[in-house]
């Protein structure tokens, strides 16, 4: 006889969802481990060789990247932890038990759906919250340098701006004053360089709309000579807008500061699809934990003495690493334009539910 109920027993969800969570969490804290390990070893002699950095700059290094490897690598550990739990059930025989008790395959997934759900809510939460501001410090301090940031809100790194045939590049723009440090103006003219102008801090100056340059040093390639000058006036006509719409990175900003510079770009004729993509992928991207325990379920189904189990985990497995490279993909090409920004940010989310279902519901019997 066949339940109907949608959860046909409380303890059994409870059950189901305890052992989904407590491996997918340990996975996710294992992998962390290591690739912070790996990251840190990597960058712990840039950051200390800059003068004044400290183990606590490290520190500061790891707490920064922690919550960007979380955010990245949740969903994976989802998937992982989903495949340790169905197999563990699968060879005690727990999920024949199940099915004789009248359960099908959608029955048992249920809780772990409804877990996914509520973890992935958590990490949208999570993102707008915390990796957003992790990532937009993090990217900073690595443009600088690992040499001091300002710790103010709204900080970008590596911005370039054109003002009219002059490049502009500032290290870090942002803050409350407004600032743009470690400036560096190719002054060009007809496609000839003429002139290198580096400032060590930039201030806008709203009644002449051009910048105070301070600690300047100047290369006249025509005369080929370097002057330094205390101060000097340049950038006319640029804004502090043009160097915040200069780079507008989804991974760095939160969905509703992400809508409102998609707005600006689309009213000043700037190119949009990048950050519509992003801003939908903001939604989508957190719910793929939602297809982890969906493509993980054909190691739970099949008979355990088969033999077949192993080559069900890795069959999961390799749907889930598909899933993740479509989805990196296909938000690659919406970047470029080349795939509507919607389309690129749902398409593979869609794509493998149906996969998932397909294969769940052939692998039931």
């Amino acid at each position: 006889m066949i339940n109907v109920s949608f959860f046909p027993s409380r303890h059994l969800a409870w059950y189901v969802v305890r052992l989904f969570v407590t491996r997918s969490l340990a996975v996710l804290l294992a992998l962390i481990l290591i690739l912070m390990t790996l990251d840190l070893l990597g960058e712990a002699g840039k950051i200390l060789a800059v003068p004044g950095n400290t183990d606590a700059d490290l520190w500061r290094y790891v707490g920064l990247r922690v919550p960007i490897l979380v955010s990245r690598f949740l969903p994976f550990s989802v998937l992982l932890g989903t495949l340790i739990a169905f197999v563990g059930l699968n060879q005690s025989s727990e999920v024949v038990a199940m099915k004789a008790a009248g359960l099908s395959a959608h029955q048992i997934l249920a809780p772990l759906i409804v877990a996914s759900i509520v973890i992935a809510a958590a990490l949208f939460a999570f993102n707008e919250g915390v990796v957003v501001n992790s990532t937009r410090v993090v990217n900073a301090w690595t443009d600088n340098g690992y040499k001091p940031v300002p710790r103010a809100s709204g900080i970008l790194g590596n911005v370039w701006v054109l003002n009219g045939d002059d490049l502009i590049r500032a290290g870090i723009v942002g803050g409350r004053p407004f600032v743009a440090q470690d400036v560096t103006i190719y002054d060009r003219e007809g496609g000839m360089l003429h002139r290198v102008i580096r400032a060590a801090k930039a201030v806008p100056d709203p009644k002449s709309g051009a910048w105070q340059l301070q600690s300047v040093r100047l290369y006249d390639a025509d005369m080929n000579v370097v002057r330094r000058l205390p101060a000097m006036t340049a950038m006319e006509g640029v804004t502090t807008n043009q160097l915040t719409l200069a780079r507008v990175d989804p991974t760095q900003l939160d969905y509703w500061t992400l809508r409102e510079r998609t707005r600006e770009l689309e009213a000043g004729g700037r190119p949009v699809d990048e950050a519509r993509a992003g801003l939908a992928h903001k939604i989508s991207g957190p719910l793929s934990t939602l297809l982890m325990p969906l493509l993980a379920a054909i190691a739970a189904f099949g008979l355990a003495r088969s033999g077949q189990v192993l080559v069900r985990a890795v069959i999961g497995m390799a749907l889930g690493f598909a899933y993740f490279v479509a989805d990196n993909f296909s938000l690659a090409m919406g970047g470029a334009g080349t795939y509507p920004p919607v389309v690129a940010a749902w398409a593979p989310f869609f794509l493998f539910l149906l996969i998932g279902e397909t294969v769940l519901i052939r692998t039931e019997e």
